[in-house]
Formats: C-alpha cells, sequence, structure tokens
C-alpha cells in the first residue's frame, strides 16, 4: 500500500502549491477595485542599450497616454553611437507635443550600467512620481492612469505591474514567456498573501520622489544586480506601502535560441537567489519536474507512479489554462501547454544551476555575485 501511495505523496507538495497560487489569484484579481481618479504629473525615465524587439512602437506606447496632467519621458543612453538613438529621435519628431528628452551620458556610478544611466537622467526628472520601465515594454494607453492612482494614498511609496509577454516567436521564446504565466505570476501571488508585497518588478516601478530620496536615490541601487527587488524593498524596509497595479504591461520579445533563453533564465535564478535566499532555497520543494521525477523513480515506473504524475499534470494544465486564459490573458496557452513538463524541467534546471555558481552575463557584460545581491564587474 505505501508503494502504491508514495508517489502521490511525492507530488503533493506541488499540487498543492499550484492551487493555493489559484486561490491566491482569484482572491487577487476578484477584488473589487477602485477606479482610477488620482491623475498627478508624471516623469518617465528610461534607460536603453541597443534595441530591442519593436524598440519604436513600445516607445511610442507611452506618448499615446490617455491621461490629463502633465508627463515627461527622459531617454538615457550611455553610447552616443547606440543604434538605438535614431529611434528616439524619430519618434520626437513623429511626437513634437511630447515633452521628451534624450541624455548621452556614459558616467558609470557602479556597476550596474542602467542604474548609473537613471543616475545621469534624474536631475532632468521634473515631477514628483517617477516611473522607472524597461525599454522593451509596451503599455497600454490607460497605464499612467493606472500607475498613478494608488498614489492617492498618502502611505503608497511605490506601485509595480505584473507583466506578460502575447507576442510569442517559436518555442524557445515561448518557453521563456510561458515562465510569467507558469511561474513569476503564481509566485507573486503567493507572496503577497502571506507577507505583503515586499519587492518591486522592474519591467514597470512608480515610485515617489520622498520615497526614493529617502532611501539614497537610485545611487542606493549602483551596486546591486536586482536593482528592482532592492528598490522595492528598501522603500518597504523605510515604512511605506508597495502596491501592484492591475495594469499589465507587455514584455516585446525578440526570437531568439534556446541558449541564449537559458542563459537569462539562469541570471534571474541566481540574482533571486541571492536576493532571497531562504525563500529561494525553499521553493525547490514546490518544482514539479524533480517530483514527477522522484515519483516515477521511486515506484519503479509502475501505473502508481505514473498515475501520479498524471494526475500532477492534469491539475497542473488546469491551473495554468486558469492563469493564461482568466487572469494574464496572454493568448499563449493552450497552443503552447505542450511545452508545460519541458517549462519545468528548465525551470529546475536553473534552480540548481544557480547554487552552482556566482557569474552572470548580462548585456554583454560579465558580473560577479556577492552575498547580499551586490556585483561586481569582471
Amino acid at each position: 500500500m505505501l508503494a502504491t501511495v508514495f508517489p502521490f505523496i511525492c507530488v503533493l507538495p506541488p499540487l498543492a502549491y499550484g492551487l493555493m497560487a489559484l486561490a491566491c489569484a482569484r482572491s487577487y484579481f476578484g477584488r473589487r477595485r477602485p477606479a482610477p481618479g488620482h491623475t498627478p504629473p508624471i516623469s518617465i525615465l528610461k534607460p536603453v542599450k541597443g534595441m530591442d524587439a519593436g524598440s519604436f512602437d513600445n516607445f511610442a506606447s507611452f506618448c499615446r497616454q490617455e491621461y490629463p496632467a502633465p508627463w515627461q519621458i527622459v531617454f538615457a543612453v550611455a553610447d552616443a553611437a547606440d543604434p538605438v538613438i535614431p529611434v528616439i529621435r524619430r519618434l520626437m519628431a513623429e511626437f513634437p507635443a511630447r515633452d521628451m528628452e534624450l541624455v548621452v551620458d556614459a558616467t558609470l556610478h557602479g556597476p550596474n550600467h542602467k542604474v548609473s544611466n537613471l543616475i545621469n537622467v534624474f536631475p532632468r526628472a521634473k515631477h514628483d512620481l517617477i516611473i522607472v520601465c524597461d525599454s522593451d515594454i509596451r503599455v497600454s494607453p490607460d497605464y499612467l492612469r493606472e500607475v498613478a492612482a494608488p498614489f492617492a494614498d498618502p502611505q503608497v511609496g511605490l506601485v509595480t505591474s505584473l507583466y506578460r509577454s502575447s507576442g510569442v516567436r517559436g518555442a524557445s521564446t515561448a518557453l521563456e514567456a510561458m515562465g510569467f504565466t507558469v511561474e513569476m505570476i503564481p509566485n507573486v501571488m503567493v507572496a503577497m498573501k502571506l507577507e505583503g508585497l515586499s519587492f518591486a518588478l522592474g519591467t514597470s516601478m512608480a515610485v515617489r520622489r520622498e520615497a526614493l530620496v529617502g532611501i539614497g536615490g537610485f545611487e542606493a541601487l549602483a551596486d546591486y544586480l536586482a536593482d528592482d527587488y532592492q528598490l522595492g524593498n528598501m522603500v518597504h524596509r523605510a515604512g511605506w506601502r508597495l502596491e501592484l497595479s492591475d495594469c499589465f504591461v507587455e514584455s516585446v520579445m525578440h526570437r531568439e535560441d534556446l541558449a541564449t533563453v537559458l542563459s537569462r533564465q539562469l541570471r534571474w535564478s541566481r540574482t533571486m537567489r541571492v536576493s532571497r535566499p531562504g525563500g529561494y532555497l525553499g521553493s525547490g520543494i514546490t518544482q514539479p519536474f524533480p517530483l514527477a521525477c522522484l515519483a516515477l523513480a521511486a515506484s519503479g515506473f509502475s501505473g502508481a507512479g505514473w498515475g501520479a504524475v498524471f494526475l500532477l499534470y492534469l491539475v497542473r494544465a488546469a491551473v495554468v489554462l486558469i492563469f493564461s486564459r482568466s487572469y494574464v490573458k496572454d493568448g499563449i496557452f493552450p497552443r503552447w501547454l505542450w511545452l508545460l513538463p519541458l517549462r519545468d524541467a528548465l525551470a529546475f534546471a536553473t534552480w540548481a544551476l544557480s547554487f552552482a555558481g556566482d557569474r552572470v552575463h548580462w548585456r554583454g557584460n560579465l558580473f560577479r555575485l556577492l552575498p547580499g545581491g551586490r556585483i561586481v564587474e569582471i
């Protein structure tokens, strides 16, 4: 009897975690949402390096905002020969009424080059609500309204946004995009339910100037790889409340090969490991792939083992479909559902490999990760 039951015990942790994440998502997305009405002036700081997929359309989406208050966009580029500069010049020509500025400054303030760009352009920010957004992000016309709304509460210091990727191009890109729906968003839902929001997601971060200055400005982030996590965590520890926006942003992806995707996934995994070491180590028990393998091996690949794996992926597929279709609305599933076991194998591989080294590649540079999340450029 133990041999029959044990495989089902093996898959119980990821089964339970998946159902708990679904319950947390139902609670969050099903809540009553206040109508956005707070519209203060906004400064958008956009650090840019190189070309992304659809760079012009990504930038243009910030120019097409339906927002009544003034807002400015400041692009931060380090290299005067960067190929993205002509795209920004074209944007300025096509949207002459928008308050836009391009700052080219190669000054480094630490090993995090993105944060150095932000430090260089921060003096150009005219307004007290600061938004930092990645260059590969595209937003809907109501983005600024949604992000600004929670700041009506004076206790809110930072608002961050969930992200998705709907324009999947090929299996390798699908494997990465699936991670948002299958892992990142469920993990955020559970973390918010258990401990509240104490970190930010780097694709979109809106921060009150008073809160930013209070933690030491962008300079406080210059030595960290996970500047998004650190910004949110520092603002949280300073006594401000963090909020999650109801507005998803779109991460626009290139078609890439599997090696590039694996390298980026490993960088993210090692970044999370040093940022939240205890929680990241504990997350191993919720990994579906190794526990499915354990269930099969422990049962001698018997019917009970295969039954446990089938149950795990039946429930997992249902949870993933609900997240994708009802909450994230990314259009990835059910088309790419057949890749789910491979996505789980990739997640486990990068989780395990994150403990096997301390080097990461980022935007053409090589860094060594130090305890606590600081980095040294090699």
